[in-house]
């Protein structure tokens, strides 16, 4: 389990509170552009909200006009159906998180959140450290990361306008979910099946984390799982699983100008991925408050910008070294970090090492330049 000790998930944990506080002290963040998009978000979370329970209403409504004809006691089979549907499109289709990550898709706002609290993250740290030697500070993040196009280099116009079209990035977006979805559906489904369907569940429980937290707790999670109702089975399972894919997405701003090939990436993910689901399941629960959850997406993909700055280097300037990818899969103050108290994530960013000897990391910008 170790990197996905218990510590690791807490510190996830504390960074969403932290990051999220910094965040709402940026003053940017209260510009009359971001309250225009405030004002959007909550329009489009009564739409989501409208989208999703006009069918289930109409439905109950078809339900108990069917009863009342057949002159049935129709009330209780009529609330059971209706139950399950709801449960089905809130905890294992999960269509109030799907059609709100697709937003980011639409338009580029939340990229744009993301760089401006980066760079108040620099602003911030800088302004801590100022009248300090410059040369014994970190170096910034959004100085050099604002300079990287959003989709990596391309050869030709025709490429990067390929790279960039947002058709792609919902494409690709609509497979991981329906892939996910499907398999979701799928052990749903035979976890009713008589005799059998018992199993199913604990083990699709065994087999997700056995690869994540290894063999022993994998069992103590299978042995629990035959004592949970399956509802509360299925929410565990998707719980998890929702987590990892809102973090995959608020985490497309950085994936998008640093480049990784999909080995580095999904290496990347598994030395972080305590962290990273500490991080997400905070937010993951935040955000499935009905009609305030597009708010609680906006404010966790600020709260990542404070994220990147504590578990990888600061980029280079472009372009990209070729073996740069290579050299930071790992989170290579990860033991650091974790031992930290916890009233204070920010010590190892009190002093570097000398920049000079790392020829990749950008030197401090003057103070101007923020």
């Amino acid at each position: 389990m170790s990197n996905f000790d218990p510590n690791a998930i807490l510190r996830g944990v504390q960074l969403t509170f932290v990051g999220a506080h910094r965040a709402l002290q940026n003053p940017h963040l209260f510009t009359s552009d971001h309250y225009k998009q405030a004002a959007i978000a909550v329009a489009v979370g009564i739409a989501i909200r409208v989208l999703i329970v006009v069918p289930t209403t109409v439905l109950t409504l078809l339900l108990e006009a069917i009863a009342l004809v057949t002159r049935e006691q129709g009330a209780k089979w009529v609330h059971e159906i209706v139950e399950g549907l709801d449960f089905v499109e809130d905890s294992v289709l999960q269509l109030p998180f799907f059609l709100m990550s697709l937003m980011r898709y639409v338009t580029p706002t939340l990229d744009q959140l993301f760089m401006d609290s980066l760079q108040w993250v620099d602003e911030t740290y800088f302004a801590k450290h100022q009248g300090e030697d410059p040369e014994k500070l970190r170096a910034m993040y959004w100085q050099n990361m604002r300079m990287y196009p959003t989709h990596g280099a391309t050869r030709t116009q025709k490429e990067h306008r390929k790279a960039n079209s947002p058709m792609d990035g919902v494409i690709a977006f609509m497979i991981r979910y329906a892939r996910r979805t499907g398999t979701s559906l799928a052990i749903y489904a035979l976890s009713h099946l008589p005799y059998i369907g018992r199993f199913v569940l604990p083990a699709a429980s065994f087999y997700t984390f056995n690869k994540a937290v290894g063999p022993k707790p994998a069992v103590v999670i299978f042995g629990s799982a035959f004592l949970l109702p399956r509802r509360y089975l299925v929410v565990f399972l998707q719980t998890y699983f929702s987590s990892r894919s809102l973090m995959r997405e608020l985490l497309e701003p950085y994936f998008a100008r640093i480049r990784f090939n999909k080995d580095q990436k999904r290496r990347w993910f598994r030395d972080r991925e305590g962290v990273l689901f500490g991080f997400a399941v905070g937010f993951f629960m935040l955000i499935k408050i009905p009609l305030l959850g597009v708010l609680f997406y906006g404010i966790a993909e600020a709260a990542t910008a404070y994220l990147i700055t504590k578990i990888t280097e600061p980029p280079p300037p472009p372009p990209q070294p070729e073996d740069y990818a290579d050299k930071h899969v790992r989170w290579k103050n990860k033991h650091e970090f974790l031992a930290l108290p916890f009233a204070n994530l920010d010590a190892l960013n009190t002093r570097a090492s000398s920049r000079a000897q790392d020829p990749l990391v950008a030197q401090v910008p003057d103070k101007k330049e923020l």
